[in-house]
């Protein structure tokens, strides 16, 4: 087992490897932006090294920054986590060249599967039925203006070097083909560095279902079964769920088979996941995919009990797989809200500002992987993703309603968030009955307007919140001192009415 890891990271992800870490006795190592100086996994890290401004460009993505962190601690392994460069096939080669471990696939498979022309062509050549497309990216627009007669409208315009949703446009018609192009490819230059473009058939109204697989070094591989990601907005996952509501144990096997079979053809070991489309008749389609840890994986460890994380770790190290296929086992139902720092009252736009208060919720069954604090100031240089709630339940039904009632606990002030959002679909008919797909939230939010956008509540120093506290005081006192101690109804208790008034300051 490695002595030292370095975490190529921050936020939440940061602080679940860290976790992880301390579980197995590593030393976790952070390095973190100008910005990020007092941040959470700073915190929690057992040294933290500066890489750079808050430019993502300058810290999080600058490869020999983050080299020569890693040399100057002398750590065995870095993880990369998420986003930033953990798809990148250049740095993890860098990495490997240092002598260090890098917690991931092998560089050539990355790259295989990282560029989703040839990772389609290898799906094809696997027997994984793929969405029509092309079969190369261009930054052509007369070369994709050609494919797009052969595909046909609606088609999706995707970046060829990533994901998430960025570079990606759909496209209604020829008429707006060369706008969605330019954009496109704009947005893909920016996040991957690469413009190049690629389109494919649009399906409509399909499910977006993923398969995790993980494999060691010696070639055992396994998938955990699926994850239900069709609740989007912008192209992005908001709620997540395993397993999905099909519950349909053999398209479970032949997913899982097709996405076995593709890890292998591309030489695959250690954590990964193959996205995959569904229509309505549960036909399936390879999308893409992300070879890293998915924001998602809690749900899977809620029903698999797979430390995911930790088998990154091991499986790096030299570890083999103890598990195989027919060990794995799916015991109830787990549910995942990606908790961010955005409006969707104002079309799901960042909110920054000061967390002024935070509380999580708890009990049995809950699982929160935060990156935040009270009076943690939420950079607007990153993605506005603060925490993660997950929840498990013995069966579909009970793990939507312990969430309902986790949403409930949650207090974040200061900034807006879409836990409401989130309550108002967890109490949706559709939703309830699992008639969910990459639509859905479309359909919800056109149907069911989101409240008002309320601004969120200033940010007062001591000296003003003192202030505030003597007019109250002074207001109480001269309109009697007995009626912050009446009831508000007859029967009802002093606890009950003051808690009922902190929930009128928005608490809740």
């Amino acid at each position: 087992m490695f002595k030292r890891i370095l975490i190529a990271n921050r936020g939440e992800i940061a602080v679940r490897i860290i976790r992880a870490c301390r579980e197995l006795g590593v030393s976790p190592i952070a390095v973190h932006s100008e910005i990020d100086a007092q941040s959470l996994h700073v915190r929690l890290a057992d040294e933290a090294y500066p890489i750079g401004s808050a430019s993502a460009a300058d810290s999080y993505l600058n490869i020999d920054r983050i080299l020569e962190a890693a040399r100057l601690t002398g750590v065995d392994a870095i993880h990369p986590g998420y986003g930033f460069l953990s798809e990148n096939p250049d740095f993890a080669e860098a990495v490997l060249a240092m002598g260090i471990a890098f917690i991931g696939p092998p560089p050539g498979s990355m790259a295989l599967l990282g560029e989703k022309t040839r990772a389609r062509a290898l799906a094809r050549s696997a027997g994984v039925p793929i969405v029509p497309g092309m079969d190369h990216p261009t930054g052509d627009f007369a070369v994709l203006h050609a494919e797009a007669g052969a595909i046909g409208f609606p088609l999706l315009l995707k970046a060829a070097a990533g994901g998430g949703g960025k570079g990606m446009r759909r496209v209604e018609c020829e008429a707006e083909l060369e706008a969605a192009f330019q954009l496109a490819s704009a947005e893909a230059a920016a996040y991957f560095g690469d413009p190049r473009i690629y389109a494919e058939r649009c399906l409509e109204e399909p499910r977006h279902i993923e398969i995790q697989v993980l494999g060691d070094r010696d070639g055992a591989m396994i998938h955990l079964g699926e994850r239900e990601c069709s609740l989007q907005r912008r192209h992005q996952k908001v709620i997540e769920e395993c397993p999905s509501p099909l519950q349909d144990d053999a398209l479970r096997e032949v997913m899982g088979d097709a996405a076995i079979r593709l890890a292998i053809a591309a030489g695959y070991h250690n954590a990964g996941t193959v996205e995959f489309l569904v229509d309505r008749q549960k036909r399936f389609f390879f999308l893409e995919v992300n070879t890293r840890i998915q924001v998602e994986h809690p749900v899977t460890e809620w029903v698999t009990g797979v430390d995911l994380v930790q088998w990154q770790i091991r499986i790096a190290s030299g570890e083999a797989l103890p598990l195989r296929q027919s060990d794995v086992a799916w015991r109830g139902a787990a549910i995942e809200c990606r908790i961010y720092a955005e409006d969707p009252g104002q079309d799901f736009s960042p909110s920054p500002g000061v967390i002024a208060h935070l509380r999580f919720p708890e009990g049995p069954g809950i699982r929160v992987d935060e990156g935040v604090f009270a009076g943690w100031r939420i950079p607007v240089d990153y993605d506005p993703l603060l925490a993660k709630l997950t929840v498990w339940g013995e069966d579909r039904e009970a793990a939507i309603n312990r969430m309902s009632r986790a949403l409930r606990e949650i207090v974040i002030d200061g900034i807006r968030t879409p836990i409401r959002l989130f309550q108002r679909i967890l109490e949706d008919e559709d939703f309830r009955r699992g008639a969910i797909d990459t639509e859905y939230l479309s359909r919800f939010l056109s149907r069911e307007r989101p409240p008002e956008s309320m601004p969120a509540p200033p940010v007062l120093s001591g000296s003003q919140w003192a202030a505030l506290a003597a007019v109250v005081h002074r207001h109480i006192s001269e309109a009697g001192r007995s009626w912050p101690n009446r009831p508000l109804q007859p029967g009802s208790s002093n606890w009950k009415t003051d808690a009922r008034r902190s929930n009128l300051r928005g608490e809740a």
